[in-house]
């Protein structure tokens, strides 16, 4: 079974970076960042795909970055120019096929919190 755990989050003011981290202790196919806050539907943040194909929600697009280390199997998220809009708890999770439908496995999450 699939474990995951994220890293990163944090405390930082608007416009300030934080990159957020997923070990994983395998890969698979289709692998993404979500976020939700309390009382309000979770939404795809960033996906990424075996061939390096990536897919970002439209208000993060030009800000974030997914990405991933193979060696260390894990994915990230860079993310830049921070809003407080992004205040949000982000999970990572994966899918065992490529991207599109539902997302079998899930991580426990980690706080981010934009504020001046």
């Amino acid at each position: 079974q699939v474990q995951l755990v994220e890293s990163g989050g944090g405390s930082v003011q608007p416009g300030g970076s934080l990159t957020l981290s997923c070990a994983a202790s395998e890969f698979t196919p289709c692998m993404g960042w979500f976020r939700q806050t309390p009382g309000k539907r979770r939404e795809g943040v960033a996906s990424i795909e075996t061939d390096g194909t990536t897919h970002y929600l439209a208000s993060v697009e030009g800000r974030f970055t997914i990405s991933k280390d193979n060696v260390k199997k894990t994915l990230y998220l860079q993310m830049n120019n921070l809003r407080i809009e992004d205040t949000n708890m982000y999970y990572c999770a994966v899918r065992f096929d490529t991207c599109g439908g539902n997302w079998q496995r899930w991580g426990q999450g980690t706080q981010v919190t934009v504020s001046s």
